[in-house]
């Protein structure tokens, strides 16, 4: 059954309770990589129950519930295969530091379905807020292969003019064997992230690695080398997911410096700097 766009947008909102723990948070860290060295204060604090910081981030999994890709699938509207879908790009706007221990109510719609011609891309907003008010704002891009053509809205452009000039810092941070099968346990079990034989029905040679575990990794790295190590100077955060990872790689991160902001491109260093983030903005204070 094709998209009923319509329906879709028109469906009532699915609002529910969400909670975390430190616990949580901690387990998302190491599955964005963090911790290494064990002993590093630096990396502690993402790490540690006593000195716990909570990277913006973690708001793409608070909750352990389904992640944005698969929730959507369940939308009314909408009933696509699993195999057909990829993860096209993420958006978020914290209104204040995420607390590591919380409970909230988390309120999610298709609110926009773009027509790109060999594909649909739905758009999926979740605002969560708590007893002191608005926590943040999530828009997951929803990639589905074969339901375009159909005549629908385009939709806006999300491609950005590509910074100039050589970037202000490069870092690479290497992906473990095991990072999909680690990070997936904050709630994304997607089986494209671990099950070979699901990836190649889907087109792949074998699990790549979730894009939002690639978004966690970025936002981390500008974090700890252009803004402090201060995961609370974060105000939002938007990326496309331009291409795949697959465990094992190793991710190269350039950031440009701009105004109240840092733009950013991630590539696969051993595949000749393929393009895996593109149009990727972090604004700071």
């Amino acid at each position: 059954m094709p998209i009923d766009a319509a329906k879709a947008l028109a469906a009532e909102p699915r609002t529910g309770e969400i909670s975390w723990t430190p616990k949580d948070v901690q387990l998302y860290h190491l599955g964005i990589g963090a911790g290494v060295p064990a002993t590093d204060p630096d990396e502690l604090r993402y790490t540690l129950e006593s000195r716990l910081h909570v990277l913006p981030s973690f708001a793409t999994v608070a909750g352990g519930g389904p992640p944005g890709v698969i929730s959507g699938l369940s939308m009314p509207g909408v009933e696509v295969e699993l195999a057909r879908v990829l993860h096209g790009g993420q958006a978020l706007t914290v209104s204040r530091p995420l607390p590591a221990r919380g409970t909230a109510t988390a309120t999610s719609r298709i609110v926009a379905v773009h027509d790109k011609g060999k594909a649909a891309v739905l758009v999926l907003r979740t605002e969560v807020t708590d007893a002191d008010g608005p926590l943040w704002t999530s828009d997951a891009r929803i990639f589905v292969r074969g339901e375009g053509g159909r005549g629908g809205d385009r939709g806006p452009t999300t491609r950005l003019v590509e910074p100039t000039g050589a970037p202000d810092r490069t870092v690479e941070r290497p992906i473990r064997e095991d990072q999909a099968l680690l990070y997936r346990l904050s709630g994304d079990y997607n089986p494209l992230h671990a099950d070979p034989e699901f990836a190649r029905r889907a087109g792949f040679d074998r699990p790549i690695l979730h894009g939002l575990c690639t978004y966690g990794m970025t936002l981390k790295a500008v974090v700890d080398t252009l803004l402090g190590g201060d995961v609370t100077r974060v105000r939002s955060y938007t990326a496309r997911f331009a291409g795949v990872v697959y465990p094992g790689e190793t991710l190269r991160v350039r950031m440009w410096r701009q105004e109240g902001a840092v733009r950013v491109a991630v590539s696969a260093a051993e595949r000749d700097d393929a393009p895996v983030l593109a149009d990727t903005v972090v604004e700071h204070t």
